[in-house]
């Protein structure tokens, strides 16, 4: 039985649909990706791609095929993602045992909902969007579409893995609070994440 999930989801530009290390993704939805880098690489592995060996080059060169430059989030961005995270698990009782707010990606782990990891993604994405715009800190406020409307700063879809242990879960909030530290950055504490008590 699924007790919980680890889910990821990644800033625009971040995780390209085509990265040689494989994604979540079954298509690439703009001709200047695919030319750049080819099919989409669609895999199932539940574990972690991200150091993987590959063609660096290839990766970094497709990112210069983006519309837009790859986000990378700030630290004053970073903790206005952090209030719409908690607004969001806040407002549909979402119990969160771990978050890691990267530059360019985070990371939740979060007991079994009512919702889907999917909808619960897009809730939390949501409100870290309006918090991003409120504060006027959105990384694409100058570059508003004809209608007035701000560029998502968030990729489309999620990756995610469903835990059906304790162990499991252990494991993934773990890997979640050393996230930030392998990458040079504090260890992240949030109001809106509880301990996990294996009930």
């Amino acid at each position: 039985m699924v007790l919980a999930s680890h889910v990821i989801f990644s800033a625009y530009g971040f995780w390209l649909p085509n990265d040689p290390r494989g994604s979540w993704s079954d298509f690439v939805g703009s001709w200047e990706l695919f030319n750049a880098g080819g099919r989409a690489t669609k895999t199932t592995e539940r574990r972690s791609l991200a150091y993987d060996p590959h063609d660096r080059q290839r990766r970094l060169a497709t990112k210069e095929a983006l519309k837009r430059k790859p986000v990378i989030f700030d630290e004053r961005q970073r903790n206005r993602i952090a209030e719409g995270f908690a607004r969001s698990a806040g407002k549909g009782n979402v119990k969160v045992w771990a978050c890691a707010i990267m530059p360019d990606h985070a990371h939740f782990v979060f007991e079994r909902h009512r919702c889907d990891a999917e909808l619960l993604a897009n809730f939390m994405k949501g409100e870290a969007t309006k918090a991003l715009i409120a504060a006027e800190c959105h990384p694409f406020l100058n570059e508003r579409e004809e209608d007035g409307s701000v560029p998502h700063c968030w990729a489309q879809g999620q990756w995610k893995v469903f835990l059906d242990t304790s162990e499991d879960i252990r494991r993934a909030i773990n890997y979640v609070r050393r996230n930030p530290i392998k990458d040079g950055m504090p260890e992240q504490s949030w109001d809106f994440v509880t301990p996990y008590e294996n009930v």
